[in-house]
Order: structure tokens, then sequence, then C-alpha cells
């Protein structure tokens, strides 16, 4: 191989090139196409909201009896795909403009061009042979960290569902560091993304014991479709609006900072019709630490108190936990 040269295509020269049959994106190395539309419709719409997308690679040859490049996609099939897939009105997407999803034929004059002038990042190999291609193939598709649940599930499972989980949880970036829910490395491996599934199931389904299976099956299910999104959205930002008004150390430094805990907390503030105003909400939650960290000793303490303590340091996410969790809070705090 000579080099690669790093370069931008608009997404019209890319589209042009596929109509004009100068860009095969179904190489004999390639593996089928597996995207469903909720991962094309992720794609698409992050083009719509200007975040970076990953590069293609593209083996760009000469083809001397036709006088013409040929362009050979050798990373980035599916990417592709969705691209000439959406303009060609095979699925809509989420563009924030519009309150629905939806297909290229019913975007505007302008957020036509816009879409249609995007730049993508691609890497073009040049003089590259069949060896060099297939070991760049592996490379670019070896697998360079073991992923966890919900990263192989982000991976699987990129719709409706999972993208109201990203922004939910990505939006309360500052509150999660500022109370010290989650710690750095678990908002890299998205277990905020994952706790953030389980508060949206809860809400609609009620309390259960933690199954990733579970989770699965709501991504699974949720996947093209979430109908309970703008409920529970609004639900969430009611709650974390209250939590957000606290003072800081009333989370950070109490028994609410663990997460099985904070995540009972706001099951509580959802159940109620009237949150308690700032004071009495603090009120409550100191008295509920000063419960938990009664030095007496277990013995001496009232059943109810040994059961919450219990229920927050053991087998946390059982339902019975969760359920002792809720109830003690919420005689509290209601």
């Amino acid at each position: 191989m000579d080099r690669v040269d790093y370069e931008s295509m608009v997404l019209q020269d890319l589209l042009n090139a596929h109509d004009r049959g100068e860009l095969n994106i179904s190489p004999w190395y390639q593996r089928r196409a597996v995207w469903t539309n909720a991962h094309k419709s992720y794609l698409v719409n992050s083009i719509f909201v200007k975040m970076p997308v990953p590069s293609l690679y593209i083996r760009h040859t000469l083809d001397l009896e036709k006088e013409a490049t040929v362009k050979e996609v050798v990373d980035g099939q599916q990417r592709c795909r969705s691209f000439i897939d959406f303009r060609d009105n095979k699925f809509s997407a989420r563009h924030p403009a519009h309150s629905r999803r939806t297909f290229f034929r019913d975007l505007t004059t302008v957020e036509r061009h816009d879409f249609l002038m995007s730049k993508i990042p691609v890497a073009y190999l040049i003089g590259a042979d069949d060896s060099d291609v297939i070991e760049i193939f592996g490379r670019l598709n070896a697998v360079s960290k073991t992923l966890n649940a919900q990263e192989k599930r982000a991976a699987q499972f990129s719709g409706e569902f999972h993208q109201f989980c990203l922004r939910e949880a990505v939006g309360r970036l500052s509150l999660w560091r500022e109370m010290n829910i989650f710690t750095a490395t678990e908002i890299s491996r998205m277990t905020e993304v994952q706790f953030t599934a389980e508060l949206a199931m809860a809400m609609i389904s009620g309390m259960s014991d933690f199954s990733a299976e579970r989770i699965n099956q709501a991504y699974e299910r949720w996947d093209e479709d979430f109908p309970e999104m703008e409920g529970v959205g609004k639900r969430l930002e009611r709650v974390y609006e209250k939590i957000a008004a606290l003072d800081p150390a009333m989370i950070r430094d109490t028994i609410f900072s663990r997460s099985p805990v904070f995540f009972s907390l706001v099951l509580v503030l959802d159940s109620l019709s009237r949150i308690p105003a700032r004071a009495r909400l603090e009120t409550a939650l100191f008295e509920i630490d000063a419960h938990f960290n009664d030095p007496r000793p277990l013995t001496q303490r009232p059943k109810n108190d040994v059961d919450f303590v219990s229920a927050c340091t053991s087998s946390t996410q059982r339902i019975k936990s969760r359920e002792i969790r809720f109830n003690y809070l919420q005689s509290f705090i209601s």
C-alpha cells in the first residue's frame, strides 16, 4: 500500500458515486447487511445534530479501461447503506426541528440541503492490494476491549429506547458528578445509561428484581418505537429538577450517593403527586441518613431501621430490598 489519505467527503458526493456505480459497498470480504432501521436512524440523527461519526475506509483505485475511479468500501458498509436508504425514503429518522421521525422526502429544502452537504470523514487507501485490505479490515474490526452488558446492549440496539436513555443520562452528567452518584469510570462504561433504563422500566411497569435479560427485552421491544418517551421524560425532569435544587451535600455526603438508594429516591419522588419543598425534603433526607448511620448496635435499633440498613447494603438489586427502601423513604418524605 502506498499511503492513506485522510479527507472529508460531502454526503451528496457519496450518493452520486453510488448512483454512478463507482462505489462498491459490498466487496467479497464484507459481512452481510445487519443493521436494523433503528441503527440506521441513529446514524442519520447523528448527522442532523452534527455529532461525529466514524470514518469510512475506502480503497481508491483507477479503472484504466473505463478511465474511471473505483471506490471500494473496506469499512463502513452499513453506514453507507444507511445514508443511501435514508435518501431513498426506506426509513425515517428523528430531526431536531420535527416532533416526529421524518423521512427524507418530508424534510424542508434547507434541511435536505444541510443533510446532503454534511461532511463525513474518509480514509482513502491508495495502492492497497487485497492482502492489505484484508489486514486493514481485520484490524478495524478487532475487539479492543471486553464490553460490559450495557455496552453490548447499546451496540445491538441503538434505537428509540437507547437514544432516550442516553440523552437523559448525558443530560444529567453534572448531577452525577457533583453528587457523586457515578464515578468517571462508571460513566465511561455507560453505567448511568443502564441506571436510566431501569428507572424508565420501573416507572412504566413497576419495580422488579434487577435482570440484565429484562433490560435486553426492553431495549428490543422499544427499539423501533418508544411510545412512553414523552411521558417518562417529563416525569424524570420533574424529579431531577427538585433533586438538582438541593444542597449537593445532601446527596453527595449521605447514603443517597449510593446508586441503589438514589434509584429508590427517584422512584419515591416520582410517586408523589406533590414533591415537598426544598427545605422539607432536605430535612427528610438528613433524618433518613441519620437513621442509617445510627451508632447503636443493630440489636438495639427499631426493626424497620434494621431492615432499611440491610436493604441498602446487601442484595440491593432484589425486589424485596427495593420495596423496603421505597416504603422506608416514602414514610419520611410523603
